[in-house]
């Protein structure tokens, strides 16, 4: 086994890496995109702060971090979608407008499945980087999800299970 050298980044990528790698860079890219719908239809200032946040310190260092790793190993990247033109919120008819408790939702669950991806890539892993990498943004994520949560309290968006007196 002279591959595993002890550096790993000069460890080859197995066929599983190459994959998760490739699809998680491509699901960011379409998650930048919806980010900045989400943008052009929230009304709320706190949230508006939040995806912005997002958007410049989790998302978008993912997608860097993934897609140097992957040129470095020459690797084609995925396609991006196109960006989205900023709007008013106004222009926005109001049958077709996200609303702000919409939005939070769809953020949570995108976290929500992000961070589990990130526990499944660090499991198929060989590679330490990777791991650490994945792990870093399961962290971070986990952070996010945690002040959106926080958000929606405050807001009084959460929709709670029935709760359990007894």
């Amino acid at each position: 086994m002279g591959i595993l050298n002890g550096k790993p980044e000069e460890e080859p990528l197995h066929a599983g890496e190459v994959f998760h790698l490739w699809s998680y860079l491509h699901g960011t890219k379409g998650f930048l995109v919806n980010m900045q719908i989400y943008l052009n239809h929230s009304g709320d200032n706190d949230l508006i702060a939040f995806l912005e946040d997002m958007q410049e310190n989790v998302v978008t260092q993912e997608e860097q971090q993934v897609e140097t790793l992957l040129k470095e190993t020459g690797i084609r990247l995925p396609p991006a979608p196109p960006d989205r033109p900023n709007v008013e919120l106004q222009d926005i008819p109001a049958g077709a407008r996200f609303h702000d408790p919409e939005i939070a939702n769809l953020v949570q669950k995108e976290l929500m499945v992000s961070r589990i991806l990130c526990s499944y890539v660090i499991g198929v892993s060989i590679r330490e980087d990777i791991r650490t990498m994945f792990g870093d943004f399961q962290a971070q994520q986990d952070e996010y999800e945690l002040k959106l949560l926080n958000i929606t309290k405050e807001k009084g968006w959460i929709v709670s299970p029935p709760i359990n007196t007894k």
